[in-house]
């Protein structure tokens, strides 16, 4: 059993990198380029709802974080490789185009995902919230469709063979969404916010035909992987982005965008930059790090796992910490604040104050192995109506934490995958 897995995953490399040296980019490598993130819930979003008060929008998020939260540890425990978390409506997306001619969509930029797709037509089943028309294969002089026989899908784990002998891949998220189509390439190209339009002419991707979201109106055309998997975007072109990456969230009602960057350009010179190591866990499609402790002043939590305790997901709205954990650390800022809580209606948050209450939220010091983080109120609390809630909240299930987008807003965030390390930066992310 163990040779067989061994020799799929050597397949698996081996496919990758035929398809790295096939890969033809329109730039010399390694190199950089930058591509603007938006929030779905953003005004400059096309999908923004100016219907949606603000605490609606947050109480949505935040329930849609603890949905894809509360299948993380059993995805860990399953040792399920095609089993994802799919990622939540509170997202980052950016814009990418497929085919010769290139067509424009809006995808989920999901650190916690390795396989990229799209909706494609024919659909026997496709959500219709998409904001755009579905990918026609046909329309594209570049299009391919992998071979039940062919290295890519064996690597891959193809669920089947269709009559066409094209390779069909079925992906099912912990949530019970999924994807099923055709494993494909064709030409994927972004345009940079320079101008400048990077193009990579042999793309593995999804050609999604049968698409399930349980999580509602998206409105976007599929997901950007940029997880750890050897399927996942930024393994693909690594060699074209020196391995490296790195991104920068802007709060989420801003009226101005974020960044995506990946290669040269993507290196942090900031002074008080640092930098944690990443843990090699399965699967490798998450990104691990280890969490020491959680500290206000001279008082420090202390997390009862050890190495590999934390992901770090950019598809997750919420910071969760093991039950243990939140507990002293909750205790720990209602000291410093001083103030009564009040209770949260929805009971989605588990520590909040009233709006107009004066409160000085401290700051909070993520003591991550070599890294010290330290988060502002903008990062550990929210408006919520009339109400100012913690985005911190415990993991009731399982002793499991996840460091959320939310704690990562202005902060270039950069994955060097080659020295395996995650470096963090604070940053005015609406000024880079």
């Amino acid at each position: 059993m163990v040779n067989h897995q061994l020799l799929l995953l050597l397949t698996l490399i081996l496919s990758i990198l035929v398809f790295q040296s096939e890969s033809r980019v329109k730039a010399k490598a390694p190199f950089g380029f930058s591509l603007e993130i938006i929030h779905r819930d953003s005004p400059l979003s096309p999908f923004y709802n100016a219907s949606l008060n603000s605490s609606e929008i947050v109480t949505k998020n935040a329930i849609h974080s603890m949905e894809r939260f509360k299948h993380f540890q059993s995805l860990i425990n399953q040792k399920v490789v095609q089993s994802i978390v799919f990622p939540t409506e509170n997202s980052y997306l950016t814009k990418l185009s497929f085919g010769t001619p290139p067509v424009e969509y809006f995808a989920i930029v999901d650190t916690g995902s390795d396989l990229t797709w799209i909706q494609c037509v024919p659909c026997t089943k496709c959500y219709n919230s998409q904001g755009s028309s579905l990918f026609d294969p046909q329309a594209s002089s570049t299009y391919k469709a992998f071979s039940c026989d062919s290295q890519t899908c064996r690597a891959f784990g193809g669920e089947q063979c269709l009559k066409t002998n094209d390779c069909q891949y079925h992906v099912t998220y912990g949530d019970m969404s999924s994807t099923i189509g055709i494993l494909s390439s064709d030409t994927l190209s972004f345009d940079s916010i320079n101008g400048q339009k990077t193009t990579f002419s042999t793309s593995i991707f999804g050609c999604g035909r049968n698409n399930h979201v349980q999580l509602g109106n998206l409105g976007i055309a599929g997901i950007v992987g940029l997880g750890g998997g050897p399927f996942s975007l930024v393994s693909q072109i690594g060699p074209q982005i020196d391995h490296r990456f790195s991104y920068c969230f802007v709060p989420r009602f801003a009226k101005s965008s974020g960044k995506l960057i990946f290669g040269q350009e993507s290196i942090i010179s900031h002074p008080k930059a640092v930098s944690t190591p990443l843990v090699s866990k399965y699967p490798q499609t998450f990104y691990y790090l280890t969490l020491n402790g959680v500290s206000i002043g001279d008082k420090t939590a202390h997390p009862s796992s050890s190495q590999g305790n934390v992901l770090i997901d950019s598809g997750v709205t919420l910071t969760l910490l093991e039950p243990d954990l939140y507990s002293r650390v909750e205790a720990m800022v209602k000291e410093a604040i001083g103030k009564e809580p009040v209770q949260d209606p929805s009971g989605t948050f588990k520590l909040c104050y009233g709006a107009d209450t004066n409160i000085n939220v401290p700051e909070l010091v993520f003591h991550f192995s070599g890294a010290d983080v330290r988060l502002q109120p903008v990062n550990t609390f929210m408006v919520n109506g009339d109400l100012v809630c913690m985005v911190i909240v415990p993991n009731s299930v399982n002793p499991f934490s996840v460091f959320g987008n939310y704690a990562q807003i202005n902060f270039q965030v950069e994955y060097d995958l080659q020295k395996r390390v995650v470096s963090f930066a604070p940053t005015d992310c609406t000024q880079i």
